[in-house]
This record gives C-alpha cells, structure tokens and sequence, in this order.
C-alpha cells in the first residue's frame, strides 16, 4: 500500500471506531428504531447516487432476491439488537464487544465455508478476542445491571452480524458491491420505521445539534461515505493489507468514548482492550512464506 492509502485506512478505521459514540450521542434526542430507520434512508440515497455514478447494476434475479431478503431480515434484527443494546451500555463496551466481529466470523465460517479453516495462528487469535469479551462481563466496578444487559443485547447482534457476513461471503460472487450492500438497508429499513412507531418510548425528542450531527455522522460518514472509500481500497489493495489497520477500530472507540462521552477505563476494560487487539492483530498477522531448500 502506498503512504497515502495507508493514511487513508488508518482514517476509515478511526472514523468506524467513532460511530459507537456518536450512536450513543443521537439515542439522547431520538428513540433507536427511529435513529436506525433514518440513519439507513440517508445512507440508502447515499450508495444509491455513487452506484448510479459507477454505472453499477442494480438488476436482480429472482433468486438473488429471495437472497437479499434472507439478508435484510438479519439485518433489522441485528441493527434493531445493536441500538437497543447500545442505549444500555456504553461506546467504549460497545466498541469492543463490535470488535469481535472477525473472531466469531473466522469460527463460522470454519464449519460453513468450504476451505476457510482455522488454523493454530486464528486459533491464539480467537481465543484472546472472546477472553477480551469475557473480561468485560466480569468487570464489576463497571458492570451494572442495565450495563451487562446492553452488553449481551450487542453481543446478540454481532453474532448476528457474523451470520449475515458469512452468508454474504457464501453468495457474494453473483453480485456487486453496490447490490450486496444496498438492497438489504432498502428492504430493511421499512421494518425500524414500524419498529419505532410501536416500541420506541418517544420517536422525537430534543433534536439538538449535537443529535442531528451524530446522525449525519453514522448516516454519511461512517455508512456511505466510509462505505465507498473501504470498498475502493479493498478493490484496489485487498482484504489482507486492510485488515492489518482493524485493531485501530477499538482503541478509537474507547477513546472517543473517554473523551467525549467522559467515560471512565477501568481494569478490566484495559485488559479487554490488550486482548481484543491482539487478537485482531495475531488473526490478521500474513506469516512470511519460509524459502523452498536449495533455492
């Protein structure tokens, strides 16, 4: 990779670490379900205008929708699992436990991805990341009931978030980037406006500033805009060389969430943060091929 996509990697991954805090901060003037369903009609129209200017094709098949909307149903679920989660935990919880993302993937995709195995390296990997999680739940300096719920309810929708993922992984061959990712938010995003309409508490509250910003925030920076630039260095440099920078997510979360939302480190959330990261690190470490004898 050159300095400057380097540069840029390191950038997205700050800006994806940060969309916990400004989840957290929208949810003060807007219920989830409405935070959710608005947040995806901005994005939607976002990725809809940059696949029209790419010329990508937005046609599906038959069976391509039927698949798309196997997708969609996940992904209310999950969204829906992962607002009302981060409503009762904190940005800095909620960024790390959002992290463990790629270890319950790699174990997914072992058993339903044909040649995807893990191996001794992804093993240690894994292993450090769920201990990071365990450390988590077992922080009782900062663990209150409300707090652990919120945990679990973002632990559901990660793992849900891993499903979706490994699916996608299983059918994404037949589609763009632009289908893949649109036509799960358009046929899911209906369902957050009857969520929000029957469960959310108050759908508007106090629209301030700093709620409308952090909407833009997640609806524009981190959906579509981090969306479009992630995509482009994937195509360009692969999964591999991007991967490497990942471990930046958490440690930008929690720190945004220290210093914006004033919360605290604790014990064990530095160890969750040192076994977390060193996880993503090991799972993503490229082992250097050894030279054949006598070459």
């Amino acid at each position: 990779m050159t300095v400057r996509a380097s540069a840029l990697t390191i950038f997205l991954c700050i800006l994806f670490g940060a969309n916990t805090v400004a989840i957290k901060l929208c949810l003060t003037g807007l219920g989830p379900f409405t935070a959710a369903g608005i947040r995806f009609v901005i994005a939607a129209l976002a990725i809809y205008i940059w696949a029209r200017l790419k010329k990508a094709s937005l046609t599906l098949n038959r069976g391509q929708l039927g698949q798309m909307l196997i997708l969609a149903a996940i992904f209310v679920v999950q969204l829906s699992c992962f607002y009302l989660g981060m409503g009762r935990t904190t940005a800095s919880h909620g960024a790390l436990i959002s992290n463990v993302l790629p270890f319950i993937v790699l174990v997914l995709a072992h058993f339903f991805i044909p040649g995807d195995t893990i191996t001794l390296q992804k093993g240690i990997g894994i292993t450090l990341g769920f201990a990071g999680v365990l450390f988590l739940f077992l922080d009782e300096q900062d663990l209150a009931g409300e707090l652990k719920k919120g945990d679990l309810i973002v632990l559901a929708a990660v793992i849900l978030w891993s499903s979706s993922a490994v699916y996608a992984k299983r059918i994404i061959s037949g589609y763009n980037v632009a289908q893949i990712t649109l036509y799960p938010i358009v046929f899911g995003t209906p369902f957050f406006f009857a969520g929000a309409f029957l469960w959310d508490p108050q759908m508007i509250g106090d629209l301030t500033p700093t709620v409308v910003t952090s909407l833009l925030y997640q609806a524009i920076v981190s959906a579509s805009f981090g969306f479009i630039a992630w995509n482009s260095l994937l195509q360009r440099f692969g999964a591999t060389a991007l991967h490497s920078f990942i471990f930046i997510m958490p440690l930008a979360g929690v720190l945004f969430g220290v210093l914006i939302l004033g919360e605290t480190i604790t014990p064990h959330l530095a160890v969750s943060i040192l076994c977390i990261v060193a996880g993503v690190i090991i799972v993503n470490l490229k082992r250097k091929k050894q030279p054949r004898p006598g070459s």
